[in-house]
């Protein structure tokens, strides 16, 4: 009998109760103990499973190679050079797996370093066919893809917030007992004017206290302008790129330039500037809740920026070059003309399309009525306002006005809708009781901008030599 684990015949002899095995009592127990299996089968195996054999005593001679000292230290020698051997076996392999880890950590770098490269060729390649897109007369490619991140879960409860809290407002709500009558509109003319200040007019924001004015004229200076004074107040630098559009969010004002910056001032001081575009930025609004702002620019993208955090939110991209926009009333939807000729509809939380509507020509404005039921535009080079009922997703009346339009405001009742163009400023009136649309107000002057000030009681414009004109009754 010979022991399955030395191979030598065993003083104590035991069997496994399970496989049979022959084993050295002293080696298979501490096996035993130390795994909890049998060594040959890898079974479970336990001490009670070991059967003692009882076998004859007797005197085994030694082998005789171990009967003299020049035997003995032949087999010590030989047990040397197979150590020897061994070790330099295991040394010849340590190093075989050190050039192999070796390897292929610097494979791994390698592959690093290439990924980021192709990620800095592939953002530097989207810039440049961006900024080429921009630059042609037309295009008819497809769009540049941006990769859009989601909103933060702060912002987008932020815009939950402000819709339920609007929404329960603005249904049925009465009339101002101040609020200009359409009898007293029709009898508006020009009261007062600035110096020819702002030639060709092409940003006019008042401000919700209806004293401050965001003004800039063709040649891309801005400033603040104090309509009870009738003066400037303060000139505002935007650094590269003249300024091409103008908003206000709150007490901060916002303006975009046509080298793709978009620049916010609070306090006669500049608090942030965001250079997103990849060309010239077309339009910018201002969410309900103010701390939110949107820009639409030629690069066929919109996007959201965090007015409190001073941080960019998100880019979503179109399909074609954006030219104006607004948010809607209650500030779950974003409305952006595109060169195109159509009106898009966005969903602000998501980004999603939701709707289109189609004005046969690159859109030159955009205007949601307070009441958020009804959406105005107006294409480039027209002298007709489109308004769409947004409930029924359709076109619901077309307004004529005679001239080319440039801009068009909508009062904070909903009842009036005034123009300004090349033939002058019109104000058309909305009857609920009579469900029709009449027009109260016609002028000659020719303006490039119109907005309404406090409860209505003036109409304040931009002509085409630069002047802030002021009209009342």
């Amino acid at each position: 009998m010979l022991c399955a684990i030395s191979g030598e015949p065993p003083k104590e002899p035991v069997a496994s109760r399970k496989s049979g095995n022959v084993y050295e009592k002293r080696l298979i127990e501490a096996y035993v103990t130390e795994n909890g299996t049998e060594p040959t089968t890898g079974e479970a195996l336990s001490i009670e499973d070991l059967v003692n054999l009882k076998s004859p005593a007797t005197v085994r001679p030694r082998p005789p190679t171990l009967t003299s000292i020049p035997a003995l230290l032949s087999v010590f020698q030989e047990e040397w050079d197979s150590l020897a051997l061994q070790t330099y076996t295991l040394q010849q392999n340590l190093n075989q797996t050190r050039q192999e880890l070796s390897t292929a950590l610097y494979q791994n770098d390698a592959a690093q370093r290439v990924i980021a490269r192709l990620l800095r060729e592939r953002d530097d390649a989207r810039q440049a066919l961006a900024r080429i897109d921009v630059g042609r007369a037309s295009t008819n490619g497809d769009a540049m893809q941006v990769d859009s991140a989601p909103l933060p879960e702060a912002i987008q409860q932020t815009i939950d917030n402000t819709q339920q809290s609007l929404m329960k407002t603005r249904r049925k709500r009465p009339v101002p007992e101040d609020w200009a009558t359409p009898e007293a509109i029709s009898s508006y003319a020009p009261k007062s004017s600035s110096e020819p200040l702002y030639p060709g007019g092409k940003i006019f924001a008042v401000h919700e206290s209806g004293d401050a004015a965001l003004v800039s004229g063709s040649d891309g200076s801005a400033s603040i302008y104090s309509l009870s004074q009738n003066k400037p107040l303060l000139s505002l630098s935007t650094g590269s790129g003249t300024a091409t559009a103008g908003t206000w969010a709150g007490k901060k004002a916002v303006l975009a330039t046509s080298s793709g910056a978009v620049v916010v001032f609070e306090d006669n001081q500049q608090v942030a500037s965001f250079a997103v575009h990849a060309g010239s930025v077309n339009a910018v609004a201002t969410h309900p809740s103010g701390s939110i702002l949107a820009s639409v620019g030629e690069d066929k993208t919109y996007i959201l920026y965090d007015l409190e955090s001073n941080k960019v939110l998100t880019q979503i991209q179109s399909d074609s070059g954006l030219t104006s926009a607004q948010f809607h009333p209650d500030g779950h939807l974003l409305a952006a003309g595109g060169n195109d000729g159509q009106i898009k509809i966005f969903e602000v939380k998501s980004g999603a399309q939701a709707a289109t509507f189609n004005l046969g020509g690159p859109v030159k404005a955009v205007v949601f009525s307070e009441n958020g039921t009804w959406l105005a535009g107006v294409a480039q080079g027209s002298s007709s306002i489109s308004i769409w009922d947004l409930r029924k997703s359709a076109e619901i009346k077309t307004l004529e006005t005679g001239s080319a339009i440039n801009s068009i405001s909508w009062d904070y009742t909903g009842q009036f809708l005034a123009a300004a163009g090349a033939g002058g400023i019109t104000v058309e009136a909305y009857s609920k009781a009579a469900k029709e649309w009449s027009g109260i107000l016609s002028s000659a002057v020719p303006s490039t901008r119109v907005a309404w000030g406090k409860q209505a009681q003036s109409l304040i414009a931009v002509d085409d030599s630069g002047k802030v004109v002021t009209w009342s009754g």
